[in-house]
Order: C-alpha cells, then structure tokens, then sequence
C-alpha cells in the first residue's frame, strides 16, 4: 500500500513530521511483523507496549529512548538449531522494532518475565507546557493611561 499525502503537504504549513509519521507507519505495516506486540492505554497518560520475545535473554534484548522514538533491539545469533527437528515454528531470530512516541512520552520501565517484555511509557507534561487558568480580577475600571510626550506636542 502506497500512501500519498502529497497534496495535503502542499496546503498545510508545519505538519510535516505529521505525515513523515504517518508515511512511515504505512511502510512498517507491511514489513516484518516479528515479534508480535500488543499496545495498551493503561491511563489516560500511562502506556504500555507489551512484546513477545520467547527466547531472549535480557541481556539479548536493548532498548533505547530517543526524543519521540523507542527501538528495541533483540540480537540472535542466527544459526541452525541443534538437534533433529520436524518443524521449526518458533522464530529465533534477531530483530528491531520501532515505537513513534508522541512529544513529552517517556520510558518509565521495563520489565522481561516468562518471554514477555513490557515497556511502561508516561506522557510528563511540563508545567510551562500545561494550559493555566488566568483568574478574571473585577473592581474599579482602568485609568485611562496618558501619554505626555502627546500632550507637550498638543501645547506647542
């Protein structure tokens, strides 16, 4: 599938990493989807990506949390497996998946427990970001403020 947001590129001003993003996801969602993962909104600023990694050690696994982007990076050495077998059903390879975090999203934790690691993310907004409430004061008008360099020129 080939997503084209051409034309609304040329209309808008200042949504480009909006449909970077959105071009992007387009382009996973039809790459490899290993290993599964399940997203969840825990609350409504508590998230929780949850990655079925059977197999993998801790110390196979890295995660890494830049600015707006989460990778995990699972490392297999990827060889034949021992022994004689009839079917190999369970992937025992490497991978690197990819999370878009929205602004003010953060890592909180993340734990590995019987082949399943959960990445607990937070949205911190800071308080210079958070909307304020601006109290509405009543009482005597406003003076009429008087500007004196007016009225030396009305003199003269």
């Amino acid at each position: 599938m080939r997503l084209d947001l051409t034309p609304y590129r040329r209309s808008t001003i200042g949504f480009d990493r909006l449909f970077d993003l959105l071009e992007t996801s387009a382009k996973a969602a039809t790459s490899d989807n290993y290993p599964p993962f399940n997203l969840e909104r825990v609350a409504e600023d508590r998230y929780r990506i949850t990655l079925a990694v059977a197999g993998f050690t801790r110390d196979e696994i890295e995660i890494t949390a830049q600015q707006n982007l989460l990778l995990v990076t699972g490392r297999k050495d990827e060889k034949a497996p021992n022994g004689d077998f009839l079917h190999v059903g369970i992937a025992n390879r490497s991978f690197e998946r990819r999370f878009e975090l929205a602004d003010f999203v953060l890592v909180q934790d993340a734990r590995l427990n019987d082949g399943l690691l959960v990445v607990d993310l937070v949205r911190e907004v800071p308080e210079a970001m958070k909307p304020k409430t601006v109290a509405i004061k009543t009482g005597t008008p406003l003076a009429a403020v008087e500007n004196k360099a007016d009225d030396q020129a009305q003199a003269a």
